[in-house]
């Protein structure tokens, strides 16, 4: 197959990744995930970049990894060094510093269902399906078990985990682990509305939000006030704070210059 593992389109600062094998349900494969990572560390150094959109060829948004590739290597130190690569993967998702939306028309699961959990924001077709099935084939899905049991309450993301069972578009917009569910005809134009909104706004605040909001995450109460507070207090010496605040007490449209 010649055809390349994944698309970029660059539209005015959105840069959609789509994953670009439909025909085996766009597997994290190792050359899938080099080509993820190959442009996930190109975006962190574009300071053009507003936002990132992974989305999907085909009936699928991302099976998981690629399980016949898994099983022509049976040796543990190659399965330790595929996991933890994925695992950096889906933490470079969380360190880019812009945000990323998950779009997606399919069905997601194990390590699919890792990346839609992972993402900052997710909106799915109403016909999509999540499951972290792999305990079906006697494997726990415990890298994806990270990501989901941070976005969803540990008791339903223990249940995805344990039965295998999967849950409806509606119902992961329910549980939390996207943002929205909409009619497969509306998914192009409810993710067109979240990026045209975040197109609008200064980079700025976009770029320090992301990483304080992941950064007081891992941190207790008192010690994520302290960091918030430095953050805020940072933000406002930046010239696009000024500019947003000025505007709004004048009642005119800021011009944001991205610093």
């Amino acid at each position: 197959m010649t055809d390349p593992y994944l698309l970029r389109e660059d539209d005015r600062g959105v840069i959609t990744l789509t994953l670009n094998r439909p025909d085996q349900f766009n597997p994290l494969s190792e050359a899938m995930l080099s080509a993820l990572e190959c442009e996930i560390a190109e975006i962190a150094d574009d300071e053009s970049a507003r936002c990132v959109v992974i989305a999907a060829e085909g009936r699928a948004f991302c099976a998981g990894h690629d399980l016949k590739e898994m099983r022509e290597t049976h040796d543990l130190a190659y399965y330790q060094t595929l996991f933890a690569r994925c695992s950096a993967f889906m933490q470079s998702i969380i360190a880019l510093p812009v945000p990323v939306i998950a779009r997606v028309q399919g069905l997601a699961t194990a390590a699919g269902c890792q990346l839609v959990a992972t993402c900052d924001m997710a909106v799915a077709a109403d016909s999509a399906k999540f499951g972290v099935s792999g305990v079906n084939l006697g494997l726990f899905c415990s890298t994806p078990s990270v990501a989901l049991s941070r976005v969803v309450s540990r008791k339903r993301a223990f249940e995805m985990l344990v039965t295998g069972e999967f849950i409806s578009a509606e119902t992961a917009e329910d549980w939390g682990l996207v943002n929205r569910a909409v009619p497969v005809d509306q998914l192009d134009a409810e993710v067109a509305r979240i990026t045209d909104n975040l197109r609008s706004k200064s980079p700025v605040p976009l770029r320090m939000g992301k990483a304080l909001f992941q950064r007081q995450l891992g941190l207790d109460l008192a010690e994520a006030y302290a960091e918030a507070g430095e953050t805020m207090a940072q933000n406002m010496m930046t010239h696009d704070a000024a500019e947003g605040i000025d505007a709004f007490i004048e009642k005119r449209d800021p011009e944001w210059r991205g610093e």
